[in-house]
């Protein structure tokens, strides 16, 4: 039998990268799928974003679920986009709108201050109770132009130790030093402990 996981996101692209990273007989619905709608991303903190997704999918559902958010902090932007990463063009702007803003405002600034982190937080909602929370972080340096075509979002101008940009590494290379991979592998031993619960209480009705 396997053990149900609601992702709080519409992304299908997120699907696979969570399933890569999570145990085989994790089944993954998108609550997008389940025609879920999530509340808009208000928070302050990626923390709070994470929560408040994953909290209205558990409650919507009945199911454990997990929410992310990440972005991208740029010292010499003190921080910024932050959590505004994927708006960070504009309300509906897509990757490449932003990924030009961002080599735009990082014109002038010198090799050795190009330095920056991609940050995910990870929450997991048990319904009607409990909620886990995880960090992880991936550093590296902003780009002086796109390289790659892996990956989305930043990733084509997000240089990582070696020189390559995270859209030129295979999945597998990505998925070892990402800051997603980094938070879901913090919160895995936590998440295997729910789901087993939940698997056990399930299997006895």
């Amino acid at each position: 039998m396997s053990r149900v996981l609601v992702l709080a996101s519409s992304n299908p692209g997120k699907i696979a990268e969570f399933q890569r990273l999570l145990p085989d007989d994790t089944e993954i619905q998108l609550s997008g799928d389940l025609g879920i709608t999530l509340p808009a991303e208000t928070g302050r903190t990626f923390k709070e974003n994470a929560l408040m997704k994953a909290g209205a999918a558990a409650a919507a559902t009945g199911h454990i679920a997990i929410g992310d958010d990440s972005g991208l902090e740029v010292d010499a932007l003190n921080g910024l986009p932050g959590v505004r990463s994927a708006r960070y063009a504009g309300e509906y702007a897509s990757d490449q709108e932003n990924i030009a803003r961002l080599i735009s405002a990082m014109a002038s600034v010198p090799a050795h201050e190009r330095t920056a982190r991609f940050r995910c937080v990870i929450a997991v909602a048990v319904p009607g109770g409990s909620t886990h929370v995880a960090e992880g972080q991936a550093t590296g340096i902003i780009g002086y132009e796109p390289h790659g075509v892996n990956g989305f979002g930043y990733d084509p101008v997000f240089i990582v130790a070696g020189g390559r940009a995270f859209a030129e590494l295979s999945t597998e290379e990505k998925d070892a030093i990402s800051h997603r991979g980094a938070a879901l592998r913090a919160i895995g031993p936590e998440l295997e402990l729910i789901l087993g619960r939940q698997h056990r209480y399930t299997g006895m009705r």
